[in-house]
Order: C-alpha cells, then sequence, then structure tokens
C-alpha cells in the first residue's frame, strides 16, 4: 500500500505578516515589537513558512538572520497578497457603512428625509444610497436584490412570497381635499361646524372630477380599493406619477384630490386645501417595511431598523 502523504498546514496571513516584518527589519525581535507578537510566536510562525514551502528563507547565523536567495521572490509575493488582505478589510468596512434604501414616493418625498437625518446623527460616516419609485417598482428592486430595505405605502406583493420578508411599519390616512371655496363644491358642499372640512355623500363624490396617483403606486392601491369600489360611475379626470403635481393641480380648482396626510399637512395648516370628509369612507392604510431574506443585515442595516421600530 502506498503511504499516504502528510498534510501541511495551510499558509496563514500572520505567517506572512511575520516574514514580511523580518524581511524588513532584519530580526524576529524587530518583528515581534513591530507586530505586538512574542518573540516566540514570531520564530514559530517563521518556522511554520518555511516549512509549508518547502525551503529556507533566512540562514540563522548565530543570533543573525541573513536572507537567503529564496526570501527576495516569497517577499514579493508576501507583499501581494496582504496588499490585496487589506484591500479587501478596506472594502468590507467600506460595504459595512453602506444603505441602500427604497423608497415610495410619498414616504420618499416626505418621510424619509428625518429618518435619514437620524441615521447620520447615529453613523455620521454611513454611506446611503436611496431609489425612490411607486410601490410596486421598488419591491421589484428588492426582489433583485438591488435595494437593502424598502419602506413601501402598499402591500407589498412580490412575485415571490418566501424569497421577502415584509413588516408592517406604520399607519397613514389618506385624505380627499380641495381648494379652499373650490367650485366644484361651494354650491354642493358644506363647511363642518369647525369651518375647516367639507362634507360630502359618496354620491355627490362620484360626480365630481377626481386627480389621482399613477397604478402601481400604494396610494393608488388604497384609492382603488377602498374609494373607486364606492364610485364606479367617479370622474377620474387624470392619472399622475406625482403628488406634488396632484397637489397644485388641486390648488389650481381642476379638481379634488386624495394623497396621504404628510403631502397636505401644509397646505391644510394655511388653509389653502380644505379636508373633504365622505361619509362611510375610511382611508387608513398600513405602511410596510420590506427586505430580501438573503440580503446581508448589515450594522447599519440593523441601525436603521432601530430608528425606524423607534417611531
Amino acid at each position: 500500500m502506498k503511504k499516504a502523504m502528510q498534510t501541511l498546514p495551510k499558509i496563514t496571513l500572520k505567517q506572512l505578516a511575520v516574514f514580511v516584518s523580518i524581511y524588513q527589519t532584519g530580526s524576529t525581535s524587530r518583528a515581534s515589537e513591530e507586530l505586538h507578537l512574542s518573540q516566540s510566536a514570531v520564530s514559530s510562525a517563521l518556522t511554520e513558512l518555511e516549512s509549508r514551502l518547502q525551503m529556507p528563507l533566512f540562514e540563522r547565523v548565530g543570533r543573525r538572520l541573513n536572507q537567503h536567495p529564496n526570501a527576495h521572490p516569497i517577499y514579493i509575493q508576501a507583499q501581494a497578497i496582504l496588499g490585496q488582505s487589506l484591500t479587501l478589510e478596506h472594502y468590507h468596512k467600506h460595504q459595512a457603512g453602506q444603505i441602500h434604501i427604497g423608497a415610495s414616493t410619498t414616504i420618499g418625498n416626505y418621510v424619509l428625509p428625518p429618518l435619514l437625518a437620524k441615521l447620520y446623527k447615529a453613523l455620521p460616516d454611513a454611506s446611503v444610497n436611496t431609489y425612490i419609485a411607486n410601490t410596486q417598482e421598488v419591491v421589484a428592486e428588492v426582489e433583485q436584490l438591488n435595494i437593502d430595505i424598502a419602506l413601501v405605502e402598499g402591500m407589498p406583493r412580490p412575485t415571490d412570497m418566501k424569497a421577502i420578508e415584509q413588516r408592517e411599519w406604520r399607519t397613514d390616512k389618506l385624505m380627499i381635499f380641495a381648494k379652499r371655496d373650490s367650485q366644484w363644491l361651494v354650491d354642493i358642499a358644506s363647511y363642518n361646524d369647525a369651518g375647516d372640512c367639507y362634507e360630502l355623500s359618496i354620491e355627490q363624490l362620484a360626480r365630481l372630477p377626481l386627480l389621482v396617483r399613477e397604478t402601481g403606486s400604494g396610494t393608488r392601491q388604497i384609492i382603488d380599493e377602498q374609494l373607486l369600489k364606492h364610485l364606479p360611475d367617479a370622474d377620474v379626470i387624470m392619472a399622475i406619477q406625482q403628488s406634488e403635481a396632484i397637489k397644485h393641480m388641486v390648488s389650481a380648482d381642476i379638481g379634488l384630490g386624495c394623497l396621504s396626510q404628510y403631502v397636505i399637512d401644509p397646505e391644510l395648516a394655511a388653509g389653502t386645501l380644505v379636508q373633504v370628509n365622505v361619509a362611510g369612507i375610511d382611508l387608513s392604510r398600513t405602511w410596510w417595511l420590506v427586505w430580501h431574506k438573503a440580503r446581508h443585515q448589515s450594522p447599519i442595516w440593523q441601525t436603521f431598523i432601530d430608528i425606524l421600530t423607534s417611531e
């Protein structure tokens, strides 16, 4: 029978670092000081490396170490390997401080900025990329592993439910609203007792022009499911991708709008826009956190989750 070959231990980065330090300083004692290792640990690492390479790297003359002709080519290779290792370490540290956040339009424009301010306060060196689009588009990016975590307004509905984690995050309320003293409401609607809100019936609303978000957005999903199903003959005159555009068109009295309270709060406070209450209609909704189960949950990811869940 053939005798099994003895398996030698693998070369380690520590052994290479010890060798490079001895090569540069000329002694094990200086290398031990430079690397903060005991002299015996340095000598042991060098012996192990020579055994693994099956060649001497230094000639021992008394207490002195003279470089063997083998040492220089091994030194060049060791330097390259240690340099690549350092590059990889720097890359890992950089990646650990990076996060790619997705958000559907309303959250991205009105809610995400103060959350990012908290993240930068906790981690001043954080590197943050954002992707803002409608819910459908953002969830698709999560599924492609292009986004670490997403904040969306509509039910996520990924194509692969098993691969995606989704968690309820916040509640929000959509508001139907109009320009104060709108031409569309002056003859059919009345202010409530506080004078800060119109009152309409579902039948009255069905006869008025509506400006709504586009299909695929979280806002439109709720409008379809909780508003338009009661208004089969509603006059939806325009589907628009941007909430700000809807708000400005309503301010121009083109029609009524339906958006998140976060979008129109400043105008409601200023009195330029007015909420329209419709009896029997509830437009509250849940916001979701979404991420891919295969995505690495780095320290910055966890910090951001902590900020979100403390809200």
